[in-house]
């Protein structure tokens, strides 16, 4: 036996150079004996599991006939034998009701039936101390990661059919159909689908042929677009992720005073978002933006390594994701000092104006871009009346320069759910173009920016950058507001800061 081995299984590459672990058949006879015997119970249908159930008819129906395979994905590699924290794909999480706790690598497969598909999921299940992986195997071994579920515990979690991880290659060698796999999941489970779709197609045509890949392509397409509405499950779960990210605002804010003159105030704030975060779910549902003066003016600041000083602005944008992986996504800005100068406030309260009519926009039968171009004449109107463009309002909107939105880039709003720019492969017709229903969640986040160095705008607009950003349930009758315990006018903010 060499080094790369133990008992006949290799030791992942990565920890090859440094391992230490005693290969010796003793010490493999030593380790295996003495552990108690651990006691299983089974487990409990999760509420979610229903819900599941439903999505999976859903595709079935869009799929019929077709084997069709939805990887977890695989641990991504942070470096040598770390890993990041592992999270699933979302399509696998939304048809499985699996969030946090998913074992990585597992494999959703619906296997047609006469009357549909058959749902089955593979993944590794606990592998028990009579086995070399459990103390040799850092990237798996229970010794190093912890003990997984078994296959009854998991079947009965989210009542789907369970078969061991190992069984998976067997089981596509017996598919002869049409299959379609989610690519970008799991590029090795890709590979192998690509292999076996090869050689059914050889077989039955007689030459070696390209592996379409349009209905792999439609596959994302349908798995974005179904989310498009959300289901009871859902929606309780992003009220969860909402609540929890209230909390982790007012952290903050309880806590701003200890970050100011700090030179990284920023990630003082990122870290008290970021507990909470943990504490109440699985993280955060995207990189924390706290950006403080001039760095809220940068779209995407997710540094966070600058100071907070008062007399600034400090904008910060950030979500929790609850270990269903649902995550909220908020935005407020506020006055470091604890009260908005005149033309911070003049700024915050046209922001705050096109918040609300985008919101006002938003109900069931307009376009989802309706919100976008509402919020917009409001811009317009704002920084035309500032003398801030070389046109009117009007001739700006129309116009082709769109001179307006120099001071704001991007979008009104964006689907939310298990991802925070959710349904994002979904068709332009069905959703920017598309009508809104009862049942979508989606952000309103207008802004104003105005960079530090930007000559087009007077000195006293400049480093001042402001973002409103609300969750917002569509109902029947309107726009419900998720977000609504938030502050949101300036004197609320102010207000707040009082209390903190």
């Amino acid at each position: 036996m060499n080094d790369d081995q133990i008992a006949g299984e290799p030791i992942p590459v990565t920890s090859r150079n440094r391992s230490t672990t005693p290969t010796s058949d003793s010490f493999r006879s030593y380790i295996r004996q003495g552990w108690a015997e651990v006691s299983v119970e089974r487990g409990l249908l999760r509420d979610a599991a229903v819900f599941a159930q439903s999505r999976r008819a859903r595709l079935s129906a869009a799929f019929e006939g077709k084997t069709v395979i939805i990887p977890a994905g695989l641990q991504a590699v942070r470096a040598n034998d770390q890993y990041y924290t592992y999270r699933p794909h979302s399509g696998f999480a939304h048809l499985t009701a699996w969030g946090s706790d998913t074992v990585a690598g597992s494999i959703l497969v619906l296997e047609p039936i006469v009357h549909g598909h058959r749902a089955i999921l593979f993944f590794r299940p606990s592998s028990g101390h009579d086995s070399d992986e459990f103390y040799a195997n850092n990237e798996v071994g229970e010794l190093w990661t912890g003990r997984r579920p078994t296959l009854q515990q998991v079947a009965d979690e989210l009542g789907i059919d369970t078969q061991s991880l190992d069984e998976f290659e067997q089981a596509l060698e017996m598919w002869d159909g049409e299959m379609v796999v989610l690519r970008d999941a799991d590029l090795p489970v890709t590979s192998l689908v690509d292999r076996r779709r090869r050689s059914v197609s050889t077989r039955r045509d007689g030459e070696l042929g390209m592996i379409p890949t349009d209905d792999d392509e439609h596959l994302a397409q349908v798995l974005s677009e179904m989310r498009l509405v959300k289901d009871a499950f859902e929606i309780a779960e992003l009220r969860r992720a909402v609540a929890a990210t209230q909390r982790g605002f007012d952290d903050v804010i309880s806590q701003l005073r200890d970050c100011v003159g700090h030179d990284r105030g920023e990630r003082l704030v990122e870290g008290v978002f970021y507990r909470r975060a943990r504490v109440e779910g699985h993280g955060v549902g995207y990189e924390t933006i706290v950006a403080a003066g001039p760095h809220a003016c940068t779209l995407h600041w997710t540094r966070n390594d600058g100071p907070i000083r008062q007399g600034d602005l400090l904008l910060l944008d950030a979500g929790v994701e609850v270990d269903s992986l649902y995550t909220a996504d908020i935005t407020r800005t506020v006055p470091i000092s604890g009260t908005f100068t005149d033309i911070q406030r003049e700024v915050y309260d046209a922001v705050l104006e096109a918040a609300d009519a985008a919101r006002e926009a938003a109900k069931p039968g307009a376009r989802f871009r309706d919100m976008h171009d509402a919020a917009m004449r409001v811009i317009a109107h704002h920084v035309s009346e500032w003398g801030l463009i070389p046109v009117s309002a009007e001739d700006a909107l129309h116009g082709e320069a769109q001179h307006h939105r120099r001071f704001m880039i991007h979008g009104t709003g964006h689907h939310l759910g298990l991802d925070v720019h959710d349904c994002s492969r979904a068709r332009q017709q069905v959703y920017l173009d598309g009508f809104l229903e009862p049942g979508m969640v989606f952000t309103i986040e207008p802004g104003l920016y105005f960079h530090e160095d930007d000559l087009s705008v007077p000195e006293r607009f400049r480093g001042i950058g402001v973002r409103i950003e609300d969750d917002v349930l569509l109902t029947e009758h309107g726009c419900e507001l998720l977000s609504a315990d938030f502050p949101r006018t300036a004197r609320e903010i102010e207000r707040w800061m009082e209390r903190a």
